[in-house]
């Protein structure tokens, strides 16, 4: 239908906005662009958002966006004033997922140094961050109403810490091990999808922790990244077998328990008791970058553009 060419390089986060009528992409020429998905047009564009290439995009409000870039950095982006009100330089390797708690105005990032950081928007400062795990942290969701951050690594071990306490996970599922999990989606507050680096697509639960069973899967290559359509009825997911997999929801959660929909909700305070972490001792680990799986085109769509 439209193919527009709005990079210099490789387009590595996408977002649906505006209703699906736009779409915002990062890329490693450190632009952030809007454009119209009708015409072609840009929109709004923001020349040099970073100093390092942007591989991580999610939308916050109607008006402010999130980036992450290759060197840690995470910036909140007023679209309509074209200007950044926040930066948190949390992290000393690449962002590779982030989730907004809407509830407590607090981002959560996960990254290849290792760690988890809780970034607090109003105060705009980085409240806390995790110690350093074994190896790259790859995808970081919200789940059971707000009590627990669960984090998918390089080494397919799911990292579950409690809302609070922030400094060492309070649980490890191992279940999923030697297969990186690249994309997490939440299904519900005891459910997520995973996909994982031996192309297959799971359901699994949390709290119990285990693989309620395989639902999808890719031919040959790593699931790279899973969404939602806007109405749920659909997952979608890319590989690096170059194609688009849509799933019809109702048919591959067949026989696995009924989709719930509760409201995630952290708890609505600067003051709940986080473990900060002023001046942790970070050691690179120079692992293997993944930027094939930081972008999301399929979901989202929340209204930026309004008044543009």
């Amino acid at each position: 239908m439209l193919e527009v060419h709005a990079h210099t390089e490789s387009c590595r986060a996408a977002r649906f906005i505006n209703g699906g009528r736009a779409i915002l992409t990062g890329s490693p020429d450190c632009l952030i662009l809007a454009t119209d998905v009708e015409t072609g047009s840009t929109i709004a564009r923001l020349d040099d958002a970073h100093e390092a290439a942007i591989n991580r995009l999610i939308n916050l409000t109607e008006s402010t966006v999130a980036s992450g870039d290759d060197e840690g950095c995470i910036k909140v982006w007023d679209i309509r004033e074209r200007s950044c009100c926040n930066s948190f330089n949390s992290h000393e390797d690449y962002i590779s997922d982030i989730t907004f708690v809407s509830d407590a105005m607090k981002l959560l990032a996960t990254s290849g140094d290792g760690t988890l950081s809780v970034c607090n928007l109003r105060r705009n400062k980085v409240q806390a961050q995790s110690e350093f795990s074994e190896d790259e942290l790859l995808s970081v969701v919200l789940m059971k109403n707000g009590r627990k951050v669960v984090c998918g690594s390089q080494t397919g071990i799911i990292l579950l810490y409690s809302w609070g306490c922030f400094k060492d996970c309070s649980d490890r599922f191992t279940d999923l091990s030697s297969n990186s999990i690249d994309a997490m989606l939440k299904l519900d507050e005891d459910r997520i999808i995973t996909g994982s680096e031996n192309r297959i697509i799971n359901l699994v639960g949390i709290l119990p922790n285990r693989v309620i069973q395989p639902i999808a899967e890719h031919s040959e290559y790593p699931v790279e990244c899973l969404a939602f359509s806007h109405d749920r009825k659909f997952l979608g997911s890319i590989s690096h077998d170059q194609m688009l997999k849509l799933w019809d929801l109702d048919n591959i959660l067949q026989g696995s328990g009924n989709t719930q929909s509760n409201e995630a909700g952290a708890v609505d305070s600067d003051d709940d008791e986080m473990d900060l972490d002023d001046d942790p001792s970070k050691n690179s680990k120079g692992n293997k970058r993944k930027n094939a799986n930081n972008g999301n085109a399929l979901g989202g769509s929340n209204n930026f553009f309004a008044d543009l």
